[in-house]
């Protein structure tokens, strides 16, 4: 049933707003949260190019980058007001709708290159092991990236012991949480881990990473060879996580930021392609009825 409602959701998109505030505001300054899961110089360096369009396309004062230590960073910033914008996954926008459904609005999503609206979690790990299917690897060691990830964390949690027969936690030696996806496949390739999960657009050629993703990030970084590296597990399709804004900047200012991230893509591809991670065609327009079912798998796996 799970996995039925996670490949139906993917093919949802339904056009619309959420409630939010309708005054207008002399906004001054965009404060955009930068989610965990590569180191911060890296981070900086791509968002840098976002930030320098959107202050040029809005005609702002400021636009300040705040890369979090994890997503849980990003996620009380927008709730409590300290961040306007984010990209988010699917589950971080999960945290956010259970503690304040109103807090922000999901405006946009990424649209992969074969115009799906979805992604995966996939399983890496050392090809020199010698396993080269989840089954293979009980009694072993799995990695998560962050325990507000969705592919990193929620969907492997829940769609793993599909195929294994078992909870993680009884099927696995252990399990741990090592601080982001990047960090998390670094571990599976330095053998801290035997397995990790991360996200991927799943689609192109494997010894690219794929087209999208943490694998595709470290494979253009030179971090890691994918021919050191097996596929292991693949979920089934999530829902590409949501650009979301914090309703408090009111109506106006939810359309204006909305508009310039549409864009993008059209206005400066290689800046687009640097923040989002990879190649994609574009983005469409999401709500909040996109992510329900995520949403409720949250709720119901692991509460808000």
């Amino acid at each position: 049933m799970l996995k039925t409602i996670l490949l139906g959701t993917v093919a949802l998109l339904a056009l619309g707003a959420g409630a939010v505030a309708t005054y207008a505001q002399d906004v001054k300054e965009i404060r955009i949260g930068i989610l965990g899961g590569e180191n911060e110089a890296d981070r900086l360096r791509n968002y840098q190019c976002l930030a320098d369009h959107m202050k040029a396309d809005l005609g702002l004062d400021k636009v300040s980058l705040f890369p979090a230590a994890d997503y849980d960073g990003v996620i009380q910033g927008l709730l409590g007001g300290t961040l306007d914008v984010a990209g988010l996954g699917a589950s971080g926008y999960a945290a956010i709708y259970l503690k304040d459904a109103n807090a922000v609005t999901p405006v946009l999503t990424t649209q992969q290159t074969d115009g799906s609206t979805g992604y995966y979690s996939i399983g890496l790990a050392r090809k020199d092991l010698g396993l080269t299917k989840i089954t293979d690897f009980k009694g072993k060691k799995l990695g998560y990236a962050d325990p507000d990830s969705t592919s990193g964390y929620l969907v492997p949690l829940t769609q793993i012991p599909n195929d294994t027969g078992a909870p993680n936690d009884q099927f696995f030696a252990a399990t741990q949480f090592n601080g982001g996806h990047e960090n998390n496949l670094l571990a599976a390739k330095d053998g801290v881990v035997d397995v990790a999960v991360d996200d991927s657009s799943g689609i192109g050629d494997f010894q690219d990473g794929y087209t999208s993703g943490t694998f595709r990030k470290l494979v253009d970084k030179g971090s890691v060879d994918p021919n050191d590296l097996v596929e292991v597990w693949r979920s089934p399709l999530i829902p590409n996580g949501p650009t979301v804004v914090r309703n408090g900047l009111g109506e106006e200012w939810i359309k204006k930021i909305t508009d310039f991230y549409a864009n993008m893509p059209t206005e400066d591809l290689a800046c687009f392609e640097a923040y989002e991670g990879g190649d994609f065609k574009g983005y469409v327009p999401v709500t909040a009825d996109f992510y329900k079912p995520v949403i409720d798998v949250r709720k119901a796996a692991i509460g808000g």
